[in-house]
């Protein structure tokens, strides 16, 4: 395949998965599915591990079924798609996970005025404890208002 098509391909994906975090934020985690979402807005428990890991799980299986189901002649887009879902669950991972609720003690001074946006975005996200009244489900590109200072 062309190189260029496939890193096209790859960018495209990691750019849908932020609608597909949105989405999937908004309509799945806090509306059907609030049952694995809740815990990861109340810290009523005391494990590492959340039920609200499950979805991490989910596009996961998807991105690796992705990558090895890659097939030159069938499904030759399959494996940009993968890795454009795996690249977009790393920097989920490390935006959402370490930079925001530290579940590794890393990047704790980063003073940005994008890290602080996301961060301040988040944090209003996490003010309501219930799975309605919420905002920004966003992930990586949140609304310009929480850029300010």
């Amino acid at each position: 395949m062309n190189t260029l098509i496939w890193i096209s391909i790859f960018i495209a994906t990691f750019c849908f998965m932020e609608f597909m975090a949105w989405f999937t934020h908004k309509y799945v985690m806090h509306g059907f599915l609030w049952s694995l979402h809740k815990d990861h807005h109340h810290k009523d428990h005391s494990s590492w591990w959340e039920r609200n890991d499950l979805f991490f799980v989910f596009y996961a299986v998807i991105s690796m079924s992705c990558i090895m189901l890659h097939d030159p002649v069938t499904f030759w887009f399959g494996e940009s798609i993968g890795f454009g879902i795996l690249a977009y669950g790393i920097a989920y991972f490390l935006v959402h996970d370490i930079f925001i609720h530290q579940r590794f003690k890393l990047f704790r001074k980063a003073n940005h005025w994008y890290a602080k946006g996301v961060r301040r975005a988040h944090k209003i996200h996490h003010k309501h404890l219930g799975k309605s009244k919420g905002e920004c489900f966003g992930m990586l590109f949140v609304p310009f208002k929480y850029f300010k200072n």
